[in-house]
C-alpha cells in the first residue's frame, strides 16, 4: 500500500532502487577491503613466498564479485524494463488520443488540443478557426461498395485534408465520417480559411480511385470562429463552445443542400433551438392529439360539382398555433415519427369522411417512409374495416420521388389496394423521376398535375405547354387527371378548354378542418347521417370485402 512519502510513478521509484543501489555499493566497499588484504597473499602463495590466504576473506572476496555481478544484472533489467514500459504507456497514450483507422486525433484529445492552440494563439494576438466536416451520404457508400471501400475512403480524405492544412492545424476524426481541423489565422482576415475551404472542396472533388471502384462524394463544413468578422475578441468561446457552433453552422450547411460551408452566425442557433421545440412539440404532440386533417376541396371542372376532398395535415400547438406541414413533416421523417403522425391522421380521416355523402371521396397523401414498410397495404386495409369506410371512396397518393427507391416494394404494395378497390394516384407528376415505362408498368388509376406547372397558365409560355402535354399523355394512357393549384379563374378557364379534369386549389377556398367540411356539406345536403357507430353496408361489395378482411391476417 502506497503511502504519502512514496511517489506517484512507479517507474520513478523504480528507477531510484535502493535495495539495488545498496546492494551494489556495499559490494564495491567490500571488494575493495577484502581485496587489499586477499589479493597479496594470495600472489605470495602463488609465487611460493608466503602461506594459503585466508579462507574467510577469500569466500568473502567471491561473495562480494558474485553481490557485484548480481547488482549490475539487477540494474540492467530494471533499467530495460522501465525503457519497456515507459514505451508501452507512450503507446497507450497515443492510442488513447488518437483514431486507430486514420491516426487522427479523436473527439476527446481534440478538446485538449483545442485549448492548446487557443493559448498559444491569445499569446500572439492570433484567431482560431474551428472547422468541422461531414461526408453527404456516406452510408451509402458502406452500404453499396462494403465498410472495407468505406474505411479506405476516410484514409484517402485525411490524407487530402492533410496536405491542406499549415503544420500548426490540429485535425481529428470525431466519430464515423465527421471529421474537425482547428488552426490559427491573423485576426480579421477570414478570409484566408475561406480559401483554405475552397481548396478542400477542390480535393475532395477528385475522384476517390479504389482498387475495386472509383468514388465520388461531397462534404458539408461548418465553421466557427473566436473572433468577430472585423478581427475584434468576441464572446469568449472555449473549445466545447466552438465545437458546438461549428456543428450548428455544419447543420445549417446539410440543411441548405450539402456541398457547401458556412461560417456559424446568432441567427443559426435561435433556428437550432426552434428546430429543437419543433422536435419535442411534435413528441408531446401526438400523446396528446394535436394533429388534425383538414381537407381542401376537389371539384370537377366541368360541372363544377364537389367530387372529393384531400386530407391535409396540419398541427394545432397550444403553444405555437396552427401551423403547416412544410415545417413539422420533414422533422418528423427525421426523427422516426411520420409513421405514427400518418397513421394517427388517416385515422382520423376516415372517421371524419364517413359522415360524407357516398358519392365524395377522400385523398390522402403516403410519405416515402411509410411505402418502405412492408405491411403498409395491410395495416391501411385494416384501418378501413375498424373505420366501416368503402375502400372504392379512398384514394392514396403517391410522389415522383417514392418509385426510385424500391420499384417492388411499391408495385406489391399498390396491387394489394387496388385489389381491394382503393386508388392510386400519382402526385406531383412532371417534378421527379417517373417515366413512361412506369406509368405504363406501375397500376395508377390517375396523374396529379403539380401546382407548379398550373401557374404557368396565367402566363402562355413553354412552360405553360407541360400541362398540355401532360394533359395529352393521360388521354393516351387513358388516365384520369387531377390540377393542383388553381388560384384564380385565368387558371380556371385555361384548364376548362383542356378537356375532363378535376381540380382542386385556394379559389374554391381554403382547407377546412371537419367542422367546416361538415358545416359545408350539411348546407348542399351532402351528409350521409351516418358516424363512425354507423352499421357496416350490407349485401355490397365494399361490405363483402370488409367482412372478407376480418377474417384476414393483418
Amino acid at each position: 500500500m502506497l503511502t504519502d512519502h512514496e511517489p506517484d510513478n512507479p517507474l520513478q521509484a523504480a528507477e531510484r532502487d535502493i535495495i539495488a543501489l545498496g546492494i551494489a555499493a556495499a559490494a564495491i566497499i567490500m571488494l575493495v577491503g577484502t581485496g587489499g588484504s586477499v589479493l597479496p597473499q594470495a600472489m605470495e602463495a602463488v609465487l611460493g613466498e608466503g602461506g594459503k590466504p585466508n579462507a574467510i576473506l577469500v569466500n568473502a572476496l567471491l561473495l562480494n564479485i558474485a553481490l557485484i555481478i548480481f547488482g549490475w544484472r539487477r540494474y540492467r533489467e530494471l533499467t530495460r524494463e522501465i525503457a519497456e514500459r515507459r514505451r508501452a504507456e507512450e503507446r497507450a497514450q497515443m492510442l488513447a488520443a488518437t483514431d486507430p483507422l486514420t491516426h487522427c486525433l479523436n473527439r476527446r484529445a481534440m478538446l485538449a488540443a483545442t485549448e492548446d492552440l487557443r493559448a498559444r494563439a491569445a499569446m500572439r494576438g492570433e484567431a482560431i478557426a474551428y472547422c468541422m466536416v461531414d461526408l453527404d451520404n456516406f452510408k451509402q457508400i458502406n452500404d453499396i461498395h462494403g465498410h472495407s471501400s468505406g474505411d479506405a475512403v476516410l484514409v484517402m480524405l485525411c490524407e487530402r485534408i492533410r496536405a491542406q492544412l499549415p503544420r500548426e492545424a490540429r485535425l481529428a476524426r470525431l466519430g464515423g465520417d465527421e471529421f474537425a481541423f482547428v488552426m490559427t489565422y491573423p485576426s480579421g482576415h477570414a478570409e484566408r480559411i475561406d480559401d483554405l475551404v475552397i481548396r478542400l472542396f477542390e480535393s475532395v472533388a477528385e475522384p476517390f480511385r479504389l482498387p475495386e471502384v472509383t468514388i465520388e462524394l461531397t462534404m458539408s463544413i461548418g465553421l466557427a470562429t473566436d473572433h468577430d468578422t472585423d478581427g475584434t475578441i468576441g464572446v469568449e468561446a472555449d473549445a466545447a463552445t466552438l465545437m458546438h457552433r461549428a456543428d450548428m453552422a455544419l447543420y445549417h450547411a446539410k440543411k441548405q443542400g450539402r456541398n457547401r460551408y458556412f461560417w456559424f452566425e446568432a441567427s443559426m442557433e435561435s433556428e437550432l433551438k426552434f428546430r429543437n421545440e419543433i422536435e419535442s412539440g411534435i413528441r408531446r404532440g401526438l400523446a396528446r392529439r394535436e394533429f388534425v386533417p383538414f381537407y381542401e376541396q376537389q371539384v370537377d371542372l366541368q360541372t363544377g360539382a364537389l367530387v372529393g376532398f384531400e386530407m391535409l395535415a396540419r398541427w394545432r400547438s397550444p403553444q405555437l398555433g396552427l401551423i403547416s406541414p412544410d415545417i413539422f413533416v420533414p422533422i418528423a421523417e427525421e426523427i422516426g415519427l411520420i409513421n405514427e403522425l400518418s397513421e394517427q391522421l388517416i385515422e382520423q380521416a376516415l372517421v371524419d369522411a364517413c359522415e360524407w355523402h357516398d358519392s365524395l371521396t377522400l385523398s390522402i397523401n403516403i410519405s416515402p417512409v411509410q411505402l418502405r414498410d412492408p405491411w403498409f397495404a395491410q395495416k391501411l386495409l385494416k384501418k378501413l374495416v375498424a373505420a366501416n369506410f368503402p375502400p372504392r371512396r379512398l384514394e392514396i397518393e403517391i410522389t415522383e420521388s417514392c418509385l426510385h427507391e424500391n420499384v417492388g416494394t411499391v408495385r406489391s404494395m399498390m396491387m394489394s389496394l387496388r385489389n381491394q378497390g382503393v386508388q392510386i394516384s400519382l402526385d406531383d407528376f412532371g417534378t421527379g423521376y417517373s417515366s413512361l415505362e412506369q406509368l405504363r408498368n406501375l397500376p395508377f388509376d390517375r396523374i396529379k398535375i403539380d401546382r407548379s406547372f398550373v401557374s404557368e397558365l396565367k402566363q402562355p409560355t413553354n412552360r405553360s405547354r407541360i400541362v398540355e402535354a401532360i394533359v395529352s399523355l393521360g388521354r393516351g394512357l387513358d388516365l384520369p387527371l387531377t390540377a393542383e393549384g388553381v388560384e384564380d379563374e385565368e387558371i380556371l378557364n385555361a384548364l376548362k378548354a383542356m378537356g375532363k379534369l378535376k381540380a382542386q386549389g385556394y379559389f374554391y377556398g381554403q382547407p377546412e378542418d371537419a367542422n367546416g367540411v361538415r358545416a359545408r356539406l350539411k348546407a348542399a345536403g351532402k351528409l350521409s347521417g351516418k358516424r363512425d357507430d354507423a352499421a357496416e353496408p350490407q349485401g355490397s361489395e365494399d361490405g363483402d370485402m370488409l367482412a372478407r378482411y376480418r377474417t384476414a391476417r393483418p
